[in-house]
């Protein structure tokens, strides 16, 4: 059975924040401060009214997905990575957006060569990776995700999969302290692509 490799998306394989934040400038007039991971707290008008509600949160990333996705940058080295370890494993993209994403998302991450299922979910990804692990049958699997959140659900629905935390945004990422329910952090997919095909290579599985 080959191994299985689960990767999320924005800030792993494609930069989403920086431009989302170009867009509020460009269109609404927000300033969006990268490093503050709460989005709320990242973003305040210019002309000096209140920041946005929660409400409005939500509504303005329903404005860029899907529409504004053309805007997304590939991360470095991510798809001579996938495409690498699609010789020797399955790979399921786990992406955390709502189901009318799933093409768009599909075709977005084809133009860049990534050509792999494509998997939307809301909230923790613990349970979605746990299913995913039984359909596959695999020995080995490997999760890939910037959220802290996402390691510690996986690591309670699915405690034998490896957990690697990848924030891929520079401007972020020294924000973003290594999750503790993650086995490795790394943010660099040349390094991230050896830890994987070690993993691969040695077809444990993860500890609980």
């Amino acid at each position: 059975m080959r191994p299985l490799l689960i990767s999320d998306c924005d800030e792993v394989l494609l930069h989403m924040v920086r431009h989302f934040g170009s867009w509020l400038d460009e269109v609404h007039d927000i300033d969006f401060a990268i490093p503050e991971g709460n989005f709320m707290r990242a973003m305040s008008r210019r002309d000096g009214s209140p920041s946005p509600t929660e409400g409005e949160m939500w509504e303005l990333l329903g404005g860029f997905f899907p529409a504004e996705m053309h805007r997304q940058t590939l991360v470095p080295y991510a798809a001579e990575s996938l495409a690498a370890l699609s010789k020797q494993a399955d790979i399921v993209i786990l992406t955390n957006l709502t189901e009318e994403c799933q093409q768009p998302r599909v075709t977005q991450l084809a133009a860049f060569g990534i050509e792999h299922r494509v998997v939307c979910n809301s909230g923790g990804k613990g349970g979605p990776v746990a299913k995913l692990v039984a359909e596959y049958g695999s020995t080995v699997t490997v999760f890939v995700d910037d959220l802290a959140m996402h390691h510690e659900s996986v690591s309670r629905h699915a405690p034998d999969v490896w957990r690697l935390q990848m924030v891929s945004e520079p401007t972020l990422a020294p924000h973003h302290p290594p999750s503790p329910y993650a086995h490795a952090r790394i943010d660099d997919w040349q390094e991230a692509h050896a830890w994987i095909a070690r993993k691969f290579a040695a077809g444990a599985p993860a500890k609980a």
